[in-house]
């Protein structure tokens, strides 16, 4: 005969009036954690109580029932209750709901130690999800947090979370896909695209969010662009372009989805900018793009303003500034404390005194009506004005002279006679000239020319025993050439060249084409307007100006670029030497093979040499599995403060020692292994770089668990 099953009973569901309820001290809880009592009172205020209290029935001596009741499991669910009656938002007989258990089968310690491990966490997905639809029945982010103790960022960030692509939460939910890696997909909301990138990155070694997030991005244009500084991106999302936001990154920002748009809006409102400026200063021409090639100022003639001369007015406050400025520095250098309240008035000082000195330029009117300006965007973003260009086209006449007159510049009524003379006014010169033989003529030309030869050649040597003047006479055909273009006021012959490498992209973005600006604009203010002036101007510098304005002049001649076109062997030559006699080396300067400068530009095995060269050939080892933008962004940080260089910006004595296998620093012999193969790397290249082959091979093992451990 078959056992009968036993039928579970299940304890009774009773409403007890809450002031007939105790809270057990058999309770297993006594850590405090996850939402606070405050919290739990607000929820239960708003929904009620959604779990019932669990008690057992408190026993006189006999065993037999008091009335009263003991919770040894929700606790604080009581204790919220409890508060609810302090703050008489609840009577203290509210009925509560409570799960009576009056059996002796189990302690009320098992009881509440039950409660609080049977069950599980709510799984994230599922918040996710629960919140997507509270969002769907109405709710703003808003009401979400203050009805579940979030902070609304925190409310969007898990819709963010909820509306990734399906097909990749149901790869969250079986934990083929860890929560970091979520996040980075919710930064795009084009599901497709999502799914094409886990599709791209589940069979690479990187995984990392940060991959992801620089693969849904690729496309679109960072709101810390310069294009997207300029426009703005609340102009951006008023003509309807999308920005991505990443709510768990900072992402300063996001980014511009539609750079096509954005680039339009760019081009609308340079050019509004420079019909402005056109109409506001006069200006003949304005020419405007969001970037403008490296010397495209070559060919024109530059101008510049003069700053107006400082009323009485200006002149005695800028004395007494000054005056109290020196005065309160020199006592405050002497003093032993710190002063804000001096500190704070030099500032004050030193800025009034910067507004008088710095006072505007003011250009002639009538340079203003033939010359032109270009705008464009500087790398914050912000206008950058470059004013005072004329073009040879729009250059004022020259005077002309009698004898420099050639066909063109007769007028109507003159005319070229039969035997080579000239008539002006009906007139044959040579016939007046043969006329008037007893009177005192002009030298012949050729006499004329020799003489002048001679003193020319006495005059050579005399400026050749006149170092000091020679130099400066020098010194002014230089700045002739280079700030008055058209100019001839020199009897030196010297001929400047300066290359403009308009054809290398970024090249005026760097700091050194940016310190030559500065001091190329910081000398055309000084300089006087007219070349005919610049003669006094020098003579009247110290020689240390002096030097440093032949230093500028001299230094836009020089060109080292070596062109496929052109041999200049001898020229690289002098430029190393140059080079070597100045202390000059490029990584000093602070280059650095970036992606953009040079290694997205080489080849894999360029890009390994590199490495190989400066960190040795396990690191090289390393990356070599990558495709060629992962291994180029990794070999960019190996590289980074490392000195490298390629060979085309090593000096001569650098390639040399480098082929010899000597170090320059130091003269020891270079090892494979710039590091002793101690390299920091990403975990998943550590991970991914060894063969089968290294695998077997206990030194190397050794060596990569360094490697791992360096990471």
């Amino acid at each position: 005969m078959a056992k009968a099953i036993q039928k579970i009973t299940l304890n009774p569901a009773e409403n007890i009036p809450f002031d007939k309820i105790a809270l057990s001290q058999k309770n297993v809880r006594r850590i405090k954690n996850g939402v606070t009592i405050e919290e739990l009172a607000e929820d239960i205020a708003h929904r009620g109580l959604v779990q019932s209290l669990n008690v057992r029935p408190i026993r006189d001596a006999d065993g037999n029932e008091t009335g009263r009741f003991d919770a040894p499991a929700g606790g604080r669910r009581y204790t919220a209750l409890e508060l609810l009656v302090k703050q008489k938002r609840m009577v203290k007989t509210a009925p509560t709901p409570c799960i009576v258990n009056r059996t002796e089968t189990t302690s009320a310690e098992e009881d509440s130690l039950a409660e609080n491990t049977q069950r599980e966490n709510l799984h994230p997905l599922d918040q996710f999800r629960a919140f997507k639809t509270l969002s769907d029945q109405g709710l703003d982010s808003a009401e979400i947090a203050a009805r579940f103790f979030v902070t609304p960022v925190v409310v969007k960030q898990r819709l963010k979370l909820a509306a990734v692509s399906p097909k990749l939460l149901e790869l969250y939910e079986q934990s083929e896909i860890k929560l970091d890696q979520l996040e980075a997909f919710a930064v795009c909301d084009d599901h497709a695209r999502q799914e094409q990138v886990w599709d791209t990155i589940s069979r690479s070694y990187n995984q990392e969010g940060y991959y992801i997030r620089r693969l849904l991005t690729e496309t679109a244009v960072r709101a810390t662009d310069r294009r997207a500084v300029y426009v703005g991106v609340e102009a951006y999302e008023a003509a309807g372009g999308i920005v991505m936001r990443d709510l768990f990154e900072q992402d300063q920002g996001g980014w511009l989805q539609d750079p096509a748009l954005l680039e339009q809006l760019v081009f609308e409102k340079l050019k509004t900018d420079a019909e402005k400026l056109k109409a506001d200063e006069g200006w003949k021409w304005v020419d405007a793009a969001i970037d403008f090639s490296y010397g495209h100022v070559s060919g024109l003639r530059r101008f510049y303003g003069k700053q107006p001369e400082l009323s009485d007015e200006e002149r005695a406050r800028h004395n007494t500034l000054k005056a109290e400025y020196d005065k309160l520095d020199a006592e405050y250098a002497e003093a032993e404390d710190y002063s804000e309240e001096t500190e704070d008035r030099l500032t004050e000082i030193g800025n009034e005194l910067d507004e008088i000195n710095d006072r505007p330029y003011i250009l002639d009117p009538g340079e203003i009506a033939r010359g032109g300006v270009f705008i464009s965007l500087g790398a914050d973003g912000n206008l950058k004005i470059e004013r005072g260009f004329v073009k040879p086209e729009d250059e004022p006449a020259d005077e002309i002279e009698n004898d420099q007159m050639d066909d063109d510049d007769l007028d109507a009524d003159d005319s070229v006679s039969d035997d080579g003379g000239i008539s002006i006014n009906g007139k044959n010169l040579a016939v007046e000239q043969e006329e008037e033989d007893d009177k005192l003529r002009p030298l012949p030309d050729r006499l004329i020319e020799d003489l002048t030869a001679t003193r020319t050649v006495a005059l050579r040597n005399a400026l050749a025993n006149d170092p000091a003047m020679a130099y400066i006479a020098g010194l002014h055909a230089l700045v002739l050439q280079t700030f008055f273009r058209y100019s001839k006021d020199s009897c030196l012959e010297i001929t400047v060249q300066s290359a403009t490498f308009g054809q290398t992209y970024g090249l005026g973005d760097t700091p050194w084409a940016k310190e030559i600006d500065q001091r190329h604009e910081a000398w055309g203010q000084d300089l006087p307007q007219n070349p005919g002036d610049l003669w006094d101007f020098l003579l009247a510098l110290d020689d240390a100006s002096r030097q440093a304005l032949f230093a500028h002049c001299v230094s836009l001649s020089l060109n080292a670029v070596v062109q496929q076109f052109r041999r200049r062997t001898d020229e690289i030559a002098h430029a190393d030497q140059l080079a070597h006699s100045i202390g000059f080396d490029m990584a000093d300067a602070g280059w650095t093979p970036t992606v953009d400068a040079y290694l997205g530009r080489v080849t894999k095995a360029h890009i390994l040499k590199a490495v190989r060269e400066a960190r040795g050939d396990d690191a090289a080892r390393l990356i070599d599995h990558l495709k060629k933008p992962d291994m180029a962004r990794e070999a960019a940080r190996l590289l980074e403060d490392s000195g490298w260089l390629p060979e085309q910006l090593r000096s001569t004595w650098d390639r040399a020692a480098t082929d010899d296998g000597v170090d320059q620093d130091n003269g020891d012999i270079a090892t494979d292994s710039a590091d002793d193969g101690e390299v920091e790397l990403p975990a998943f290249l550590a991970d991914g770089a060894e063969s089968e082959d290294q695998a077997s091979d206990e030194a190397d093992i050794e060596k990569r668990r360094h490697l791992d451990a360096a990471e």
